[in-house]
């Protein structure tokens, strides 16, 4: 009697296919198999999204808001809020930038990067925030509008077809590089 009550714990078994080999005499050890880097597409068209939305919004708010001066984020309310409101655009498409380019480099360093995706993961994110702004933004909850005092139609064609343009040649890409990841 050993005094230790614990149940005995059974040894592992493994399997004959998982046992390695043994080397000839005289020939070199086995490399240990390294695995293949994993290429990450849907990733990558993400990560690279969320730049393109930063992206944009960082165009809408340097030209738009402060080079040009046509409207502020939130135009509903004083001079000061609607500088308030840039300012917090301003933070979020920083933050955007930041975590976008983070994660890139992550993916690079990992190997894990599908260029052909994150050139149409791009497009789409910049595409996608100057629709959602077109839309949402301008006609939807009417935050702004790109100018005031003026003819709105032309603006909005311009300012929404361009988004259009911008997302259908992400989107082309996006299947250009789906199918070229299959073959």
């Amino acid at each position: 009697m050993t005094g230790d009550s614990r149940p005995a714990v059974p040894e592992p078994v493994v399997p004959e296919s998982a046992v390695p080999e043994p080397a000839a005499p005289g020939a070199a050890a086995p490399e240990p198999a390294v695995p293949e880097p994993a290429v990450l597409p849907g990733r990558s068209m993400a990560v690279c999204a969320v730049i393109g939305a930063a992206v944009m919004a960082a165009v809408d708010e340097i030209v738009f808001h402060q080079v040009l001066g046509w409207h502020h984020f939130f135009d509903r309310s004083t001079p000061a809020v609607g500088l308030l409101s840039d300012g917090l655009l301003h933070t979020a498409e920083l933050l955007g930038l930041v975590l976008g380019f983070v994660l890139y480099a992550d993916l690079r360093r990992r190997h894990a990067l599908a260029p052909a995706h994150a050139r149409a993961g791009l497009l789409l994110g910049l595409g996608g925030f100057q629709l959602f702004d077109g839309i949402v933004d301008h006609k939807l909850l009417r935050l702004h509008q790109i100018r005031y005092g003026v003819d709105l139609l032309i603006y909005d064609l311009v300012w929404n077809g361009a988004a259009l343009v911008l997302l259908a040649v992400g989107a082309v890409l996006a299947v250009r590089a789906r199918r070229r990841a299959r073959s």
